[in-house]
């Protein structure tokens, strides 16, 4: 089945933080056999020019209103400078009817802070860059209990990520949408993990 991801995107949006998952996602050169290349839609509050903090000009493919997204769906949610403005608060009313309606949602970095200040990390095991910045920013947050410190938390349909951490960001989603199998996905994270060339030959073989 191809599914479709839609990606969020604005201006000073950490092309780092998702430049593996998208790559995987677009290309689909490691997906299993039978497994069609995720279909990626950006959205963005208007369908107006967005430039990433690097640098880069994305044109979005539609705006939010335009977005309706099905149970199979996926949104990303990328880091960026500016997520603490109200200019989110509409993505991040969608990002709550995901989550109602159990859509998978991936956060990473400032994103994640987003989530919390709008109380949706509230009662559900989750991460963030810092757990004192957490508390700090965002007076919403009463979660700290279901904090985990780790580099990356998937709880059900919700991934969330520290901003230095895009490598497993990108095989928590992967491994959600199941897309890679099993064997694919170790190798792949193993290889830019540790750069040893022993499991560039493990991911050959395992395609």
């Amino acid at each position: 089945m191809n599914n479709t991801v839609y990606l969020y995107v604005f201006d000073t949006m950490a092309d780092w933080e998702i430049g593996y998952l998208t790559a995987e996602l677009n290309s689909g050169r490691y997906y299993k056999k039978e497994q069609a290349s995720s279909r990626i839609v950006t959205i963005a509050n208007e369908k107006t020019l967005v430039t990433t903090m690097g640098g880069l000009k994305i044109m979005p493919d539609i705006n939010l209103k335009e977005c309706s997204m099905a149970s199979t769906d996926t949104l990303i949610l990328p880091g960026g400078d500016t997520w603490t403005e109200a200019i989110h608060e509409p993505i991040l009313q969608i990002a709550r009817k995901c989550i109602q309606e159990d859509i998978l949602v991936a956060a990473i970095c400032g994103a994640t802070v987003a989530l919390a200040q709008a109380g949706l990390l509230n009662s559900r095991p989750h991460t963030s860059n810092d757990l004192e910045y957490l508390k700090m920013i965002c007076p919403a947050y009463t979660g700290e209990e279901f904090y985990i410190k780790q580099p990356v938390v998937t709880d059900g349909k919700l991934i969330t990520a520290s901003g230095i951490a895009p490598l497993e960001f990108t095989v928590h989603v992967l491994k959600a949408l199941g897309v890679f199998d099993s064997q694919t996905l170790d190798a792949w994270y193993s290889l830019y993990k540790t750069q040893e060339a022993k499991y560039f030959y493990e991911l050959m073989k395992s395609e």
